[in-house]
């Protein structure tokens, strides 16, 4: 019936009922530019090279245990028109701000003037304000105003330790080496 559901214009859910997404825990998150536009930079020789907008990406990413004390960041990669990344939310009291970070891309500047806002956000509430931080530059950068730059939703899974944390990590890293088979690949230039 999900046929029926978007006729009725209500959006389906990605998330899992009944979860609580402010619970301590890893996800795994994915974002797509909106239309899945080369917006980022382009694989060459299976490498990421960011432009710009890519750029403000990673710092918006890096930023977010400035904005949420309790949250850390992992292995996370930036593609020419979608995002991965682990995010790890803390259980109460423990964070400040620090993260693992363990990125691909190269970064800048941080933006300023960001305060902690919460110790227990729910990942929602983390990827809103990591899609808009980010939005807000790539339109300064690209000189328009307003316009989307992500999809509506995103794409999370729930990580479990171990085995199924290297596996993400290792998909992390080497999705530039696979750009040519991905199926996000859309060939825009």
């Amino acid at each position: 019936m999900i046929d029926n559901e978007l006729n009725m214009g209500r959006r389906r859910s990605l998330r899992l009922a009944k979860y609580e997404y402010s619970s301590p825990g890893m996800y795994f998150v994915t974002v797509c530019a909106d239309g899945k536009v080369n917006l980022f930079g382009e694989i060459h020789g299976g490498e990421m090279k960011l432009n710009p907008a890519g750029d403000a990406v990673a710092n918006a990413w890096i930023a977010i245990p400035e904005r949420f004390t309790a949250v850390q960041l992992d292995s996370y990669v930036i593609m020419p028109n979608h995002f991965h990344g682990v995010i790890f939310v803390l259980p109460d009291g423990i964070g400040g701000g620090g993260g693992a970070s363990r990125g691909r891309a190269k970064s800048g500047s941080k933006d300023s003037g960001e305060g902690a806002a919460s110790s227990a956000p729910t990942l929602g509430k983390i990827m809103r304000a990591f899609k808009s931080i980010s939005a807000i530059r790539i339109n300064e950068i690209l000189g328009r105003k307003g316009q989307a730059v992500w999809q509506r939703n995103y794409f999370e899974r729930i990580v479990r330790r171990g085995k199924d944390l290297d596996d993400i990590r290792r998909y992390i890293a080497e999705n530039p080496e696979r750009w040519g088979e991905d199926e996000e690949n859309r060939g825009d230039k």
